[in-house]
């Protein structure tokens, strides 16, 4: 059931679009005489206040829709020329169904006005061939929408908290966490958790393909991240005095207050390289600390501690330049290291490109929505002009509007509305009997049927929608022209059609829809990231240069180490998200066993690693001894294959039955303390995934002991 907010957002948004259809339909019908005028004036608020789902406050929808009008003149010209023949209006529907189906690379705005653009091209291309009313057709749709506009500015919804409003309250949380006293641990991942972007208003998601949304989507990232390190430093005890992390950690929470506070203001941006010197002097110390004497070493817990506290500068650092990026468009300071920050200098369009070439393949959700859209809209148009359905609009508005992703929720929608239909089709029919062809009556049931069909159709479901909209069609018909109850009877075998058409698209093409897809990709993501631990484990297991204990190692232009090749477990990534976020929206409730997040955290987890460990790892004094190179070799081996046989299971592949079981004991010394705690946690991740893949026993099953299943490496 709505909230009551989202009642009331519903409420407002049928208000403004029957005031909107009523202030362009009544003038130009009755006073002008022009009915085709006054049809678009009603059709425009329609289809983009209703049936295309914008986001945003107010100003962000006027803002879309005023940019939207000159593409919407564009395909309602293109549709009333290629009316002409059939073949053509078919053509022209698969050209654009595909273009703008797939503009939801772009994000939530151009995937929420594409339904509208659509329509203002299906209602152009049928039959009658009439280009002499181009010009009314082309006005009344203008008139509709800057309608829409003006009803939109003076009955706004109130607006959403922005992105960089959400991410300065995480950083804010993220000083208090850091500084001494702190934040209870739940209270922290609360904070990162309401990052996410399935959390967030569709409008103000940073989705777009430019720098600053794509550096706000990385900043959330990198402070979730950080919440969470300092959640779980918060819940490990602390075995003795540690105060270059206390110093650090000081360091940490001045960073993140500044960057909340530049975040809101645009104005005192934190000092560039200040924490990075700062990281740089605390891996000092630590090396110096791990070279002297031995009786003079802290204890390996304190190590780890501080590989904790390291770990989570790092990720403080990386929101320290995606804030940069974001507030500025572009970095002010070199973003270190590249690969990581690829995006920061390149251009807009390079980027656009690179997004929109990056979905140009049947792995992409977007491409396959895309795709099936569009072969549907085009089937609609052939099968509608070739049997010369009367108002064949209507068996592409029911391709449209009630094709899913499945085929099941496909068959779902479709039987709710072919019920709804039925049940408006009967009242309508009773409606057009009873009043004859008093137009009068009719143009004062209009305005309220609208009002009421818009409000309680959301509120009610697709039955209703489908049944109220039958009687607003039947009211606004009327007086166009006369009509009879046949129209009912038109309107039925139209949606009728157009669900069958529907539902053979969607068995013919991805019926699954994006949960096939979210396993392969997801597999593919685990694979590629886990190629980065074996060559990670082995940057850490000797000094670099012949130096003994070594920290940040730089080039000779100041910059970073290379670590392993990251891109292509980035642009993984990138494809595993979006299914994903299809997958979510198609299925809310169902396979909430699964821990799909939990898999792209340890998926972010192998590509930090693999960039900062070669960078600021500790390393043992001379190298690792040879029992302590194989235990991290082996250690890394196992994790591989423990990935390996999780995808495997994803896919349905065969896997193996066994479970790695690790050695008793802690890992043979020396060895790099970050490489232990990485590989540490990066198994106890697996471990979770794995336990939620693996179905719960049964009453008379054993539950599987710790012992025969995988463990993390001690410590």
């Amino acid at each position: 059931m709505p909230t009551g907010q989202e009642r009331a957002t519903i409420v407002r948004r049928a208000v403004r679009v029957a005031v909107a259809a009523s202030a362009g339909f009544y003038p130009l019908l009755y006073g002008a005489g022009l009915p085709v005028m006054a049809l678009y004036a009603l059709f425009a608020p329609i289809a983009v206040g209703l049936l295309s789902p914008l986001p945003g406050s107010g100003r962000q929808r006027v803002s879309v829709m005023l940019r939207a009008l000159p593409p919407a003149l564009v395909l309602a010209t293109l549709g009333t020329l290629l009316a002409v023949e059939t073949w053509a209006a078919v053509g022209g529907m698969l050209a654009v169904g595909f273009v703008l189906a797939f503009a939801a690379v772009g994000g939530p705005r151009p995937a929420g006005v594409a339904p509208g653009l659509q329509l203002f091209y299906i209602l152009a291309c049928f039959p009658p061939y009439a280009p002499g009313t181009l010009g009314q057709r082309l006005a009344g749709l203008t008139l509709g929408v800057l309608a829409l506009a003006a009803c939109e500015l003076l009955l706004p919804d109130p607006p959403a908290a922005s992105y960089r409003e959400r991410l300065a309250r995480a950083l804010g949380e993220a000083a208090r966490g850091a500084a001494p006293g702190g934040v209870p641990p739940e209270k922290l991942r609360g904070a990162g958790a309401r990052l996410r972007l399935a959390s967030v208003p569709p409008a103000e998601r940073p989705a777009g393909a430019g720098r600053t949304d794509r550096a706000l989507e990385q900043g959330g990232r990198a402070v979730r991240r950080l919440l969470d390190q300092l959640a779980t430093l918060a819940e490990t005890p602390q075995a003795g005095p540690d105060p270059a992390s206390a110093a650090l950690l000081d360091r940490v929470s001045e960073l993140c207050t500044t960057c909340a506070r530049f975040l809101r203001t645009g104005t005192g941006p934190p000092v560039a390289g200040a924490l990075e010197a700062a990281m740089r002097d605390f891996q000092a110390e630590r090396v110096r600390l791990a070279s002297g004497p031995p009786g003079e070493r802290p204890p390996v817990e304190v190590l780890r501690r501080q590989s904790q506290v390291l770990a989570l500068a790092e990720s403080a650092r990386m929101a320290e330049i995606t804030t940069d990026i974001a507030v500025h468009g572009h970095p002010t300071e070199p973003a270190v290291p590249r690969r990581l920050f690829w995006y920061a200098e390149l251009s807009t369009p390079r980027l656009w490109a690179r997004r929109v070439t990056g979905n140009v393949t049947f792995r992409s959700v977007l491409f396959q929505n895309a795709l099936r859209t569009a072969l549907g809209l085009a089937a609609a148009r052939a099968v509608a002009g070739s049997l010369d359905l009367s108002h064949g609009f209507w068996v592409l508005l029911a391709v449209l509007t009630l094709g899913r992703t499945t085929a099941g929720a496909t068959w779902r929608a479709v039987r709710l509305a072919v019920a709804g239909n039925a049940a408006g089709a009967l009242v309508a029919g009773a409606l057009l009997i009873g009043l004859g062809p008093h137009t009068d009556a009719y143009a004062v049931l209009l305005a309220p049927v609208m009002l009421v069909a818009f409000a309680l159709g959301p509120l009610l479901g697709i039955a209703y929608a489908q049944g109220l909209f039958t009687l607003v069609v039947a009211t606004a018909f009327a007086q166009i022209e006369p009509v009879t109850w046949r129209l009912s009877e038109a309107r039925m075998i139209d949606v009728v059609t157009g669900s069958v058409i529907g539902l053979l698209c969607g068995l013919l093409a991805w019926p699954a829809g994006a949960r096939r897809e979210v396993h392969r990709a997801m597999a593919e993501l685990l694979r590629v990231c886990a190629e980065l631990v074996p060559l990670t484990a082995q940057a850490l297991l000797t000094p670099a240069d012949g130096s003994r204990a070594a920290g940040p190692q730089t080039l000779p232009d100041g910059s970073r180490a290379a670590g392993p090749r990251t891109l292509p477990g980035v642009h993984r990534l990138r494809l595993a998200e979006a299914a994903y976020a299809q997958y979510r929206t198609e299925a809310p409730g169902e396979d909430t066993r699964t821990d799909w997040h939990a898999m792209l955290i340890a998926a972010n987890h192998m590509l930090l690693g693999a960039h900062w460990l070669p960078s600021f790892g500790l390393r043992p004094e001379a190298g690792a001894s040879a029992p302590a190179a194989a235990w991290a070799q082996a250690t890394a081996e196992e994790l591989v294959a423990e990935t390996d046989r999780i995808a495997a299971e994803l896919t349905g592949a065969p896997t193996p039955v066994r479970r790695w079981t690790a050695p008793d004991g802690p890992p043979p010394t020396p060895l790099s303390v970050d490489l232990e705690v990485w590989m540490t946690s990066l198994a106890h991740q697996l471990t979770r995934i794995d336990s939620s893949l693996t179905p719960p026993p049964g009453p008379d099953v054993p539950p599987v002991t710790p012992s025969r299943r995988r463990t993390a490496p001690p410590g």
